[in-house]
């Protein structure tokens, strides 16, 4: 266990390079820049030179590159170039926990739904329970989070007043937004639940447990749900990785001050630096939560953990 977190780790230090070496390029060869060049036009050569000098654009782009990958490894993000100056660790630290909070009721809530709607799918397969599921499922995947958002706000805060519209006021105003991102979730998981549950029950260990006499829900819960669980695990992560992609639109329509509004806002005004940034904070994110998951597979089934120590 221990070789393969340290093979992780390395994989994980390799990647997030690569992708901060691609993105520090990128942002070098788009065109524009995140200073006002009216402004600029207006200043003394060594006023220039100076301004420059100040966010470090007057040397090189090799000897920027450096620099930047020295202040990675000491955990420094760099200055935002449109944010009066702030550095992208403060920004970051201010916007998470409203993306945080978002993100992670999103996950619970369409995690939990999406398992109990893909188990009676399953159960009963072929029904009329079995077909509301399925169609859950391809409404959810058919319409853009944005435009059940939408309708969301319409109905919901502006027709019945039940909710608030927008803004982030309170734990009432995470409501609808965590709604909206949670509906794409309970497809995903309705759909892989329903179908690995289907092909579990028609296991010989399934029928092997039922002849021992074990209960029905013993047979369900303990057997069935535990082994149908694992490809579920699977898709967590790019699941989790979407919802926090799937929020920069969310945050923007009810107003919320999280890290997908953040980085919209960067892209608008070419703060590269701030663009950077979130680029790497989504990157480990995703990582990190893939390695999270390759470890719960040891947790669901042992059989993978005794593999993996052998290994």
């Amino acid at each position: 266990m221990k070789k393969f977190i340290g093979i992780k780790i390395v994989n994980i230090i390799v990647t997030l390079w690569i992708i901060a070496t691609i993105t520090f390029f990128l942002m070098k060869m788009l065109p524009g820049s995140p200073f006002n060049e009216e402004k600029l036009a207006t200043l003394s050569q060594e006023q220039r030179i100076e301004f420059l000098a100040k966010y470090g654009l007057d040397k090189p782009v090799y000897v920027q590159y450096g620099r930047y990958l020295e202040n990675l490894v000491k955990g420094d993000l760099g200055v935002s170039y449109y944010y009066k100056g702030q550095s992208v660790n403060e920004l970051l630290a201010k916007r998470i926990v409203p993306s945080a909070l978002l993100g992670a009721q999103a996950v619970i809530l369409g995690l939990s739904i999406g398992l109990i709607l893909g188990m009676v799918a399953a159960l009963k397969h072929n029904s009329f329970w079995d077909y509301l599921t399925m169609f859950i499922a391809v409404i959810g995947v058919s319409i853009p989070n944005f435009v059940f958002a939408a309708l969301l706000q319409y109905y919901v805060g502006l027709k019945w007043g039940i909710l608030p519209v927008a803004f982030w006021e309170g734990y009432d105003s995470s409501i609808l937004p965590t709604i909206a991102l949670s509906l794409m979730i309970v497809a995903l998981i309705a759909r892989f639940m329903r179908t690995e549950m289907i092909d579990v029950l028609q296991q010989d260990y399934i029928l092997t447990a039922k002849s021992k006499g074990l209960s029905a829900w013993t047979v369900i819960i303990k057997h069935a749900v535990r082994n149908a669980m694992i490809p579920v695990i699977t898709i967590l992560g790019p699941v989790a990785v979407s919802i926090l992609t799937g929020s920069l639109v969310i945050e923007s329509i009810f107003s919320i001050p999280g890290i997908g509004s953040l980085f919209v806002d960067s892209i608008k005004f070419n703060d590269y630096t701030t663009i950077m940034g979130v680029t790497l904070f989504y990157s480990a994110f995703f990582i990190l939560t893939m390695l999270v998951i390759d470890l719960l597979y040891s947790v669901i089934d042992p059989r993978i953990r005794i593999s993996g120590a052998k290994g």
